[in-house]
């Protein structure tokens, strides 16, 4: 069991250490972004972010986890897992990105009532080809459990991001806003192009891939897809949730009397500086998740339910730590930190309202990993589902009730009660019954 038990910590470590200084760049960009964007900039990128993320989701498609998990279980050639995945990713990713470009207009304006998105829109939406064959290399190297690549290429996309911003940035955003953002959405191309370089310059000579000779293989392909879309389906609810989010929320808001303006500012505020303070060690939450799933799997197949019970246990203690001294912590120098990081004293307010709850939303990932590691992803999926769309209409009743953006706070709280409510419910039921 020690072993084990090292072999965990271990990896988690390793994991720890990379997204740290990872972390430490992408802290420093966000600082320096911010306050080179500027309220009205900040908040522009803040609303073309949700639409992002869920652009970001579809490009990968859940493919890193199901290239790494095929590859794992070793039964196919790895270049050909690697192949089948480029296949469906370009074709997936040519034909939404042109989805995309033609919707834009009707996104920016009738959806979210800013027109100036529309360039975001369409800027942030060129990059997905080359996230998409990132996302397939960057598969293949946690199927080899080599966690070094992607720590290297997250270090050179966010050193690419920093001297970006350092120096030519502030030109632009001087220039006009709009230029200034979409050059920085632009960006994107030029970092993900930069980790494929890095992938395939650090991929064995066995694996080396050569574009002409790539062909379709429709066993692994088939495999690849029913592996990647359960793993990709409730990371695309929860990311149509936040793309409908800002949707839901301007167009309630307008319709009782709000301002465009008001709401662009404070959605801004919202999410770039309350949030962003909350949410400052989440990376430590990812770490855990990372290496918790091939544990916990792996005891649940070997029938050890009372190791399940035990890793589960620490997971969600250390968890519960981290979540708790976050938000003590951030409460009581909300101020201070505000202004310190983010020059500002905004925002202050929402953190003040969304701390009480917040412990339990470091809760929401160690619980829904450990069971879809034990092979209750369908329910994770099924919970996520229903919290979002509790989400969203307790979003548009609350914003009737002329509280500006606290409806969006109340319907945060509400979710993340019920989906950790529920999650960990079903997790005591299961683990009881085994151990019993």
């Amino acid at each position: 069991g020690d072993t084990t038990m090292n072999q965990f910590f271990l990896s988690t470590f390793i994991l720890c250490l990379g997204g740290f200084i990872v972390k430490i760049l992408s802290f420093i960009i966000k600082i320096l972004s911010t306050r080179t964007l500027g309220t009205e900039g900040i908040s522009l990128y803040s609303l073309i972010m949700p639409f992002f993320s869920l652009m970001v989701t579809i490009a990968g498609f859940g493919m890193p986890q199901a290239i790494s998990k095929l590859i794992a279980e070793g039964k196919n050639k790895s270049r050909k897992i690697i192949e089948q995945g480029i296949i469906f990713l370009l074709f997936l990713n040519f034909f939404i990105m042109i989805l995309i470009i033609l919707s834009s207009d009707f996104i920016s304006t009738t959806l979210l009532h800013e027109p100036r998105l529309k360039v975001l829109i369409i800027a942030s939406s060129l990059a997905m080809p080359n996230i998409a064959l990132a996302c397939t290399l960057k598969g293949y190297f946690y199927g080899k459990q080599k966690m070094l690549p992607n720590n290297i290429s997250n270090c050179i996309e966010q050193s690419i991001r920093l001297l970006f911003i350092i120096f030519i940035l502030p030109d632009l955003i001087k220039k006009n806003l709009v230029l200034g953002i979409m050059c920085f959405l632009l960006l994107n191309i030029v970092t993900e192009t930069a980790s494929i370089i890095t992938f395939l310059i650090l991929l064995p000579k066995n694996t080396k891939l050569n574009i002409t000779k790539i062909s379709y293989d429709n066993l692994i392909f088939k495999e690849l897809v029913n592996t990647s879309v359960p793993l990709v389906s409730s990371r695309i609810i929860g990311n149509i949730g936040y793309f409908l989010e800002p949707i839901i929320l301007s167009n309630t808001l307008i319709s009782i009397g709000y301002s465009s303006s008001f709401f662009v500012f404070e959605y801004g505020i919202y999410n770039s500086y309350s949030l962003a303070l909350l949410l400052m060690p989440s990376f430590l939450i990812q770490a855990i998740c990372t290496s918790i799933i091939p544990e916990v799997s792996k005891f649940y197949s070997e029938h050890k339910y009372n190791l399940v019970k035990k890793r589960a246990k620490e997971a969600i203690i250390l968890s519960s730590i981290i979540g708790l001294l976050t938000v003590i912590f951030v409460t009581i120098f909300r101020s201070f930190l505000l202004k310190l990081i983010y020059n500002t004293s905004k925002g202050a307010n929402y953190i003040l309202s969304l701390s009480p709850f917040f412990t339990f939303y470091y809760l929401e990932a160690p619980i829904s990993s450990i069971l879809q590691g034990i092979g209750y992803g369908k329910y994770t999926l099924k919970t996520t589902t229903i919290g979002v769309i509790i989400k969203l209409l307790s979003l548009f009743i609350f914003s009737l009730l002329h509280i500006g953006l606290y409806g969006l706070v109340i319907s945060e709280a509400i979710n993340i009660f019920y989906v950790v409510f529920q999650n960990a419910t079903k997790l005591k039921t299961i683990l009881d019954t085994k151990t019993s």
